[in-house]
């Protein structure tokens, strides 16, 4: 116990010390949010104990030099007058602040029994100075990119009007222009299923296959289809599934037979001494054994099978250049199987397993055009994989 005791002071003073180290590193090479950051974690507890006023002191020279360091900065951007700087004008202000709040709270801070101060500036108005310019130099960009209607650049507007939006938020009409530029920057897919096959597709697997609210493709938010074309939106490209082919098998039914064949107990007999006679126990009790008797059944395994598999393929079209741009082959199988069991003969010759399919009984086939239907997941999980495979621009 005193060793383990000695150990663990002594790891302590090696973290402390290594602590220490890797904070006077950081502020001899300039990383003094970093040293702040670290220093603010040491200070979090006994802040005034002495091992710890190491902590206050690099942690005031690193606050010292990091503010001079973005002052300056600060400084050059200015004189510059470029306004593509205001962005980083602003967020230096908004470091300022944060970096010294985070220092708040952790005051007082002493050393040898005496406070040490630490200067603070008031950046409220220059954050709010910045903000707004920030926002007036993204929002003409914005507007003038939205004017041309091409996607890229409506793409581009959105991403500064978001900018907009999470430092300024409701600024001006920026949350009406970001729907804008979303509707003009979007490419809008307009879905189709083509019967190619001679055969009736039930019309339920048309509206299962055209319902895209349960494909889960909210990830690519600057594609969106649409089963149902709008007159409002003038369409990029189409997405047919053209269904080729349609097989389904006969109704099939086969039929398999085991022997099975068991010793079981069937009750008591008396054991025999070698006379013949009933044998006694040491108590001249009479000895009673097991019956053991040989039992018999054949199990007939009835299996029920159908399959449909329905073929075909995707095609993605270019409607403003009127060209094909991919092709994709997609098929889907759905097998409708059913097991179920006859004997004859001594049940008790049955297992557990052939017991539980003699609980089940033949089922009536399902029809073809519940067969086709029933293939709706499988056909959907394949096109979705599709269309997130899919790129258009």
């Amino acid at each position: 116990m005193k060793n383990f005791t000695i150990i663990t002071v002594l790891f302590l003073a090696l973290s402390s010390c290594v602590g220490r180290k890797q904070i006077e590193k950081q502020l001899n090479t300039g990383n003094y949010d970093q040293a702040i950051n670290n220093a603010l974690k040491k200070l979090e507890t006994n802040k005034n104990a002495k091992r710890k006023q190491d902590y206050v002191l690099m942690l005031r020279d690193a606050y010292y030099k990091v503010v001079e360091d973005n002052h300056y900065r600060i400084n050059q951007l200015k004189q510059d007058g470029n306004p593509e700087y205001y962005e980083t004008i602003y967020n230096l202000y908004t470091r300022l602040d944060s970096r010294q709040n985070s220092i708040k709270s952790v005051l007082p801070l002493q050393i040898n029994g005496k406070t040490i101060k630490f200067k603070f500036n008031n950046y409220t108005s220059d954050i709010i100075d910045y903000k707004s310019k920030v926002s007036d130099y993204k929002y003409s960009q914005a507007r003038q990119l939205l004017s041309s209607s091409d996607k890229y650049n409506a793409r581009e507007a959105y991403g500064l009007l978001e900018d907009i939006e999470y430092i300024n938020p409701n600024f001006r009409d920026v949350r009406s222009l970001m729907d804008q530029a979303h509707f003009i920057g979007t490419d809008f897919v307009i879905v189709s299923v083509i019967n190619e096959t001679n055969q009736i597709v039930p019309t339920r697997l048309e509206e299962e296959l055209l319902d895209f609210d349960t494909y889960g493709l909210n990830d690519n938010f600057w594609t969106l289809y649409h089963a149902n074309a709008s007159a409002e939106i003038n369409y990029d490209y189409a997405m047919q599934l053209q269904l080729k082919r349609i097989n389904i098998s006969p109704e099939h039914v086969y039929e398999k037979e085991y022997v099975r064949e068991s010793e079981i107990v069937d009750g008591w007999e008396y054991v025999l001494d070698e006379n013949g006679n009933v044998a006694k126990d040491s108590s001249g009790n009479d000895i009673k054994q097991d019956k053991i008797v040989r039992v018999l059944a054949r199990l007939s395994e009835v299996q029920q099978v159908k399959s449909t598999q329905v073929i075909g393929q995707v095609v993605f079209t270019d409607l403003k250049q009127n060209q094909v741009l991919e092709s994709f082959p997609i098929d889907s199988e759905f097998i409708f199987e059913n097991f179920y069991g006859r004997f004859r003969g001594d049940r008790r010759a049955l297992s557990d397993d052939d017991k539980r399919l003699l609980g089940n009984r033949a089922l009536p086939f399902p029809t073809n055009e519940q067969m086709v239907y029933d293939t709706n997941e499988d056909l959907k999980q394949k096109l979705k994989s599709i269309i997130k495979q899919m790129t258009f621009s």
